[in-house]
């Protein structure tokens, strides 16, 4: 296990009892149903450009102004109801957060609200939704929460942020953060994982004809004809309606490794090394853990974004064995 000093984990990660393996792990933790009991959250809808809104799920404590704020970032094609969202959520309620679960542009059913896509650059509609909460809410403390495609945006804005950043924020953590757009994509499109690429590709393709039915004349769905792999989508579709010359140009700016080092707050990554299809290159790592802010966590085992572990009894109570939630929680009591 790779690891810096800033933080040590609670735990070391071991998977559940035939769960071992990274694409046993990154299946298991999308097929294996969980049960949430979260209270009823305030929906806010938040406008990050003019006549764009994204729609977030707030949680509070009686004191919100003096409770740490979470906001937490989903990945590719996800929601606020993804049950990592869920699973942190809980988690980081009981103990005694603040919680905003943040929807990416069009998704939590939200295509209706303007007619953009949405990219793995966003990082400004991330800090729009902070300045709200800051102004709206008054909040003392806030810290930035991302998985996957959610990690790398965080991770972007932490990097932008870096010594300008609001007073509020005090610390970010991604699991498995695609920081490496381009690697990560060609990785996708690998043999082994032509599962991932095509239920990625499919729920796109999805959203695409869906947008185009809700906002006539201005999408081309005859840009889906041909598309066999990721990098083609975000090439002939995702580049091209979100403003970036082609694949290369998108892939090389919304990638967060070029400003990790520019972050100076606190950080958590954690990572595992049989993550079928996120890659993280030799240079990004150096990177990583040369900055005694950032510490990187790389397990051996525990998949995408899965890190399913056994159950059992920790010293704040049950610990449903969902290991990458409990040390982003305990990560962030510190703040």
């Amino acid at each position: 296990m790779a690891t810096s000093q800033t933080y040590v984990e609670t735990h070391p990660f071991v998977p559940r009892r035939g769960l071992s393996g990274g694409h046993v792990q990154t299946i298991a933790s999308f097929l294996i149903p969980r049960r949430f009991h979260l209270p009823a959250p305030e929906e806010r809808l938040v406008e990050v450009e003019p006549g764009i809104q994204v729609l977030c799920h707030c949680h509070w404590q009686a004191d919100r102004t003096q409770a740490l704020t979470i906001i937490i970032v989903h990945g590719l094609e996800g929601s606020s109801d993804s049950q990592y969202m869920l699973g942190l959520t809980g988690k980081a309620l009981a103990a005694g957060m603040n919680v905003i679960r943040y929807n990416q542009r069009n998704c939590g059913g939200t295509d209706a609200l303007a007619p953009v896509l949405y990219h793995s650059g966003l990082s400004h509609d991330v800090a729009a939704v902070a300045r709200d909460i800051i102004a709206r809410d008054g909040v003392s403390r806030l810290a930035l929460v991302g998985f996957s495609m959610g990690g790398n945006i965080v991770l972007k804005l932490a990097g932008e942020w870096g010594a300008q950043a609001p007073p509020q924020f005090r610390a970010v953590a991604a699991c498995c953060p695609a920081i490496d757009l381009a690697t990560s994509a060609d990785a996708l499109h690998e043999p082994g994982n032509r599962i991932y690429e095509h239920y990625f590709l499919w729920a796109l393709r999805r959203r695409m004809l869906q947008k185009a039915r809700l906002f006539p004349g201005h999408f081309d769905v005859s840009r889906l004809r041909g598309i066999k792999s990721l990098r083609e989508f975000d090439d002939k579709v995702t580049a091209y309606y979100c403003g970036f010359t082609g694949v290369a140009d998108y892939y090389d700016r919304a990638s967060a490794a070029h400003v990790v080092e520019r972050i100076t707050v606190p950080a958590l990554v954690l990572h595992a090394a049989n993550d079928p299809f996120v890659r993280i290159t030799a240079e990004t790592r150096r990177k990583l853990v040369s900055k005694p802010n950032i510490t990187f966590v790389e397990t051996a085992d525990g998949g995408h974004c899965a890190f399913v572990g056994r159950r059992g009894h920790s010293g704040t109570g049950s610990d449903d064995g969902y290991w990458a939630e409990r040390e982003i929680v305990d990560f962030l009591r510190r703040f």
